[in-house]
């Protein structure tokens, strides 16, 4: 059953979460005990991120810098295949605008096919490290939308090679992603939230929110989709603080406000742990508002840690 499926024939808000593929030469073995921990809450579905090459330069003897192009966390399709067929589980694994060609994309997509996987969170991706701006590859899509488009043309038949006969045409689930307080490079709010109807008109079937820490920045971010046309489910997207340093590194990394309640406790704290008890119990009053004010779901962005998001759903859900 496909995300948007789930969403319309939910009686109650939907749990799911996000996971990172394991470093390369990790085993997936840690991926499956955050997994397990999490199945007695019955998640919908789980997101698996995808990470573009990186360059990195390394010293050579002669004193000379060697270019070399690697990827930190390879694996994502095969990983979520694994996932879907040992828990048997719909899952959604991300596909990016940065560091893809279109027919890189168009490969990838046939590949989720053929391994039935049939939902995609469809992502720009953000700049290369070192980059400023958002460059897209040789024959790679500048913006989300187009991407979007890409996998529709795919569920209508339609491929990159246009010579091709009797195609069969894909069955693709869209989601894409919204931003409550608006992405970092938009000039202002309504030009994000306009690039947003963009690729819901192209073909989204659902948004799901960057991590956001104040409910009355998500309910006034829905009102304005709304007003504007924009009328797909909307999928909150919770991130819990787990270390003091969080309300230094979350503004900074993800361009997001802090309301001052939660700095002001997490200031207080002496430690890692204690921290991680203030973001819990954060969360569990977030989780709990947006229940009670009907949202669709509720999505946690893990990165990997599973105790704190089991404490948060025993709660809130």
């Amino acid at each position: 059953m496909s995300v948007t499926d789930k969403l319309r024939n939910a009686k109650n808000p939907l749990f799911t979460f996000e996971l990172l593929p394991p470093l390369k030469g990790h085993s997936i073995e840690k991926v499956y005990a955050t997994i397990d921990r999490l199945m007695e809450f019955s998640p919908a579905y789980i997101n698996f991120t995808t990470h573009r090459n990186e360059i990195t330069y390394r010293e050579r003897p002669d004193g000379l810098l060697e270019k070399r192009v690697t990827r930190l966390r390879p694996g994502t399709i095969a990983l979520a295949a694994a996932v879907r067929y040992k828990y048997n589980i719909t899952v959604v694994p991300h596909i990016l605008c940065g560091g893809f060609t279109r027919e890189e994309t168009e490969n990838v997509l046939i590949e989720m096919n053929f391994l039935g996987i049939d939902d995609v969170l469809a992502l720009r991706g953000d700049p290369q490290k070192g980059s400023r701006i958002f460059i897209p590859e040789k024959d790679g899509h500048r913006n989300t939308s187009d991407l979007v488009k890409q996998i529709v043309d795919m569920n209508k038949g339609r491929y990159l090679e246009e010579t091709l006969e009797d195609t069969t045409p894909t069955n693709f689930c869209i989601g894409v992603a919204g931003y409550p307080e608006k992405h970092f490079e938009a000039p202002n709010m309504q030009s994000d939230m306009e690039f947003l109807k963009l690729k819901v008109d192209a073909g989204a079937g659902y948004i799901v929110t960057q991590m956001f820490f104040d409910n009355a920045r998500f309910f006034r971010f829905r009102d304005e989709c709304r007003a504007l046309g924009i009328n797909v489910p909307i999928i909150a997207g919770l991130k819990p603080v787990s270390a003091v340093n969080d309300i230094k590194l979350l503004p900074q990394t993800f361009h997001i406000d802090l309301p001052n309640d939660l700095v002001n406790s997490v200031r207080k704290c002496t430690t890692d742990r204690e921290a991680r008890e203030v973001g819990i119990e954060w969360a569990i009053m977030q989780s709990k508002e947006l229940i009670k004010e009907g949202v669709p779901g509720i999505h946690y962005y893990t990165l990997g840690r599973a105790d704190n998001i089991a404490r948060i759903v025993k709660e809130a859900f």
